[in-house]
């Protein structure tokens, strides 16, 4: 059977070019994380080798600054508490987080960034910047305000959480 003359669709379709634009800039912030000298060593050479992935940007996008439970941050992530379970323990061993008892419940547990974290969230902030200018700069300014503008709308009040 051959295939139907107007199939490019399902290669170019909005979804399809989201996730691949999404896919490159999370890449290249990640890139951006590895070469930098203020990101802890032994992080950056986790992140130049491609250990640290979009699933690890999670944490660094979703744990509130002050800590968060951990059914709090996976609801926020979008991700089962199992996974996010899975996904702390294994930045705990790489030194981003610490698991400390919740001061408002005895019962629970708070994640929290260590100092080595809060270099990675720093960094996480520069090398988004300088992503963001880079889009900037390879599609102009106006067609970047229209993407920003129309992806923030296309998302709905979640984005801004």
């Amino acid at each position: 059977m051959l295939p139907h003359p107007d199939d490019a669709w399902r290669q170019t379709h909005l979804g399809r070019l989201l996730g691949h634009a999404m896919r490159r800039f999370d890449e290249r912030v990640l890139h951006l994380m590895a070469h930098n000298v203020d990101v802890p060593l032994a992080l950056s050479n986790l992140a130049a080798r491609a250990q640290v992935g979009a699933a690890h940007v999670h944490i660094t996008r979703h744990l509130a600054m002050g800590g968060s439970r951990l059914t709090d941050l996976a609801a926020r992530a979008g991700m089962t508490k199992q996974a996010m379970g899975d996904l702390v323990t294994q930045c705990e061993a790489w030194g981003l987080v610490v698991r400390e008892p919740d001061p408002l419940d005895a019962r629970a547990r708070q994640v929290r960034f260590t100092e080595a974290g809060l270099a990675w969230v720093d960094a996480f902030r520069k090398a988004v910047r300088q992503a963001e200018d880079e889009f900037r700069a390879e599609v102009g300014t106006e067609i970047a305000t229209v993407v920003a503008l129309g992806l923030e709308a296309y998302a709905g009040p979640a984005a801004g959480e």
